[in-house]
């Protein structure tokens, strides 16, 4: 299965995220040739809710006029209706990645499937359903304590991506950690897209569960979501190539 490194460009704006990717597209000027994997010449980017609530719809028509694949993460959940209706509009954008809350059920889910895929009709490729298991912000004493979720993580995060496989998703958004799991128990071609990814020099920040590029190739991570060391890095197209080596 192919694999891919998805940047998050959480900036506030669209003039940030250009100048950013100004920066690490420098060095893909050429189509990178890897045993397993063709890469595009620009990087995958994940826009997250500070930027499409600042920009709107126009940053996705910017990035892809750029050539990017765009995952638009804004984790849909509400009744099934709404997540719909929310997710026929979002398939109208072009993008190639979307998301949603497992939380909210098989019947949200198949819903949503339903209504990205009456947006997405135009396009012949279409576009990802992900759902997000449990965020990598959360551990085992939160569910506990705050939630009261009295399963262990791993089970309900198992539970979690068995239900997104019968409402016909194509993936799950998951910790590295239980990648492996995940694919024990929906199949080898079902996707785990996993945050949470630092290179060994980084802090954790406000992540719980944590790996480096080259655990999650191991564990069997799919896509893995790489934010702040790269965005923040004093040199991000280094630190881009640095974490597409690691992973690829």
């Amino acid at each position: 299965m192919a694999k891919d490194v998805i940047v998050a460009c959480d900036f506030a704006s669209a003039d940030e995220t250009i100048k950013f990717l100004d920066k690490v597209t420098r060095i893909r000027d050429e189509v990178v040739a890897c045993d397993h994997v063709n890469l595009a010449k620009r990087p995958f980017v994940k826009i997250g809710m500070e930027l499409f609530y600042a920009e709107g719809p126009q940053i996705i028509k910017t990035l892809k006029d750029r050539g990017h694949k765009v995952f638009l993460d804004l984790k849909l959940h509400d009744i099934p209706n709404t997540v719909k209706k929310t997710m026929q509009v979002l398939g109208s954008y072009g993008v190639d990645m979307v998301n949603l809350h497992a939380a909210g059920g098989i019947e949200m889910m198949e819903a949503a499937k339903a209504g990205l895929m009456l947006g997405a009709a135009r396009f012949s490729e279409k576009p990802k359903l992900i759902a997000v298991t449990q965020l990598t912000s959360t551990d085992e004493e939160i569910m506990h304590r705050e939630l009261l979720i009295d399963k262990p993580l791993d089970e309900v995060v198992r539970q979690y991506a068995l239900n997104a496989k019968e409402a016909g998703l194509d993936g799950v958004v998951c910790s590295a950690f239980e990648a492996a799991e995940v694919h024990d128990f929906c199949g080898a071609d079902f996707l785990t897209v996993t945050p949470g990814i630092r290179l060994s020099k980084d802090g954790a920040d406000d992540q719980k569960r944590v790996m480096t590029p080259a655990e999650a190739k191991a564990a069997g991570s799919d896509y893995i979501v790489v934010g702040r060391p790269i965005t923040a890095a004093d040199k991000p197209s280094d630190a881009y190539a640095e974490v597409v080596e690691a992973f690829l």
